[in-house]
């Protein structure tokens, strides 16, 4: 008997059920299917691009679990290593597939040049300022922007409650844009690593500091015994348990940069932003004048006038995408949220907002397609959240209101 289908003759405890597993695959079919038919619909073909690369990457991110504060709070909790790793596989693999379509599209990186809609944003005060509230947001809501998003595909509602409060923390972003925007925006170059010596000596730059960071990261890891649990196969290898962190760090990288050479920079934000900014505006709560936001880089939360946007449906996609994975592994789990749980959702989400906004964009925009692009702020942005994550987490220590 084939591997594939001797799975399913063992235990319901060690592999996911054949049901779900069939449920999670035929969604994932439907959706597919669904990406493919709105081709012939949509006049704009990258529309379809977002929508089907939004569906890959959250069932990327959901059987990875590739979030970054989650990772982040298994290291400094319990000394796993598995998802900061992941996270560090995807920032190299991405960087050397940039430097590919950067020296393909941008032969001679000399200053003032750079690569076209890459997000190499502003470097300054402001920036890291942004990079700490964001981090104090995903320690107070528990996920990062991006992992709400697919968490709600496993049934994690709460993650409504810290969206709703990004959006009128980007309205409060948008609010306080034009003052900061004077105070150091205005002069905060945007530093490129390809400026100083090109992009080999970039990339190796940028390839020693992540093997720095992996090298400490293990250093302090902690040591687990081996399993002696037979490992399964077949299509329940794709559904049971995480994926290993080299597969997911490689398949974020890679759909990182497809993102990029097809579509735009990867981000979740833009949407949101966008949003927030119009209702905003039709409220009369944000001004119409946000001074050189259109002419930056990154997630920026531009008006439009279209129904559908590219960075809109990779949302959806990404939303669905989670779901199946989520339905074929057995774990999407429906969770009616508490009371103090939507509230200190929606609390992190408002700093989640701002810090998006003035950074214009998160652990995805900024931080992943940053670093991958050989951007200074994508470094400056890591450290500002990692910065905000372990302040939030030493308030929490002291008052247990603020505990989830």
């Amino acid at each position: 008997m084939w591997p594939v289908f001797a799975v399913h003759m063992t235990s319901a405890k060690t592999y996911p059920e054949r049901r779900n597993l069939l449920t999670g695959l035929a969604v994932a079919a439907i959706l597919l299917g669904i990406a493919y038919l709105s081709s012939f619909m949509l006049e704009d073909r990258s529309l379809t691009l977002s929508l089907g690369l939004g569906l890959v990457t959250g069932f990327v991110f959901q059987r990875g679990r590739f979030c970054f504060y989650c990772n982040l709070a298994d290291y400094l909790d319990k000394r796993e290593t598995a998802g900061l790793l992941s996270i560090i596989i995807a920032l190299a693999s991405g960087a050397v597939l940039y430097v590919l379509i950067f020296s393909a599209w941008l032969p001679n990186p000399a200053w003032p040049n750079l690569p076209p809609t890459a997000h190499i944003g502003p470097v300054g005060p402001t920036l890291f300022l942004a990079a700490v509230v964001f981090g104090a947001g995903m320690a107070l809501s528990r996920s990062c922007l991006s992992a709400h998003f697919y968490r709600l595909g496993e049934g994690a509602f709460s993650s409504l409650f810290a969206i709703t409060g990004a959006g009128l923390g980007f309205i409060a972003g948008f609010r306080t844009w034009n003052g900061l925007y004077t105070w150091s925006v205005f002069d905060d170059p945007p530093l490129w690593l390809p400026h100083l010596a090109g992009y080999v000596p970039a990339l190796a730059l940028t390839g020693a500091a992540l093997l720095a960071l992996a090298f400490f990261i293990q250093r302090n890891a902690r040591k687990t015994e081996a399993s002696t649990r037979p490992a399964p196969s077949g299509l329940a290898a794709l559904f049971t348990g995480r994926w290993p962190a080299a597969v997911t760090g490689i398949l974020v990288g890679v759909i990182s940069a497809a993102s990029y050479l097809r579509i735009a920079p990867l981000g979740v934000t833009a949407e949101v932003g966008s949003l927030a900014r119009m209702t905003g505006q039709s409220l009369g709560i944000v001004t119409d004048t946000l001074q050189g936001l259109d002419t930056l880089r990154g997630c920026i939360s531009a008006l439009r006038d279209t129904v559908f946007s590219r960075n809109g449906l990779f949302v959806l996609g990404l939303i669905g995408g989670s779901f199946s994975a989520a339905l074929a592994s057995g774990q999407f789990q429906p969770q009616r949220p508490t009371l103090r749980k939507a509230l200190l959702n929606l609390s992190g989400g408002i700093l989640l907002g701002w810090g998006a906004m003035t950074a214009l964009g998160c652990t995805i925009g900024v931080l992943l397609s940053g670093i991958q692009a050989g951007a200074v702020s994508g470094w400056i942005f890591l450290a500002g959240s990692i910065a905000g994550v372990l302040i939030l987490r030493r308030v929490q220590a002291l008052f247990t209101i603020l505990r989830p």
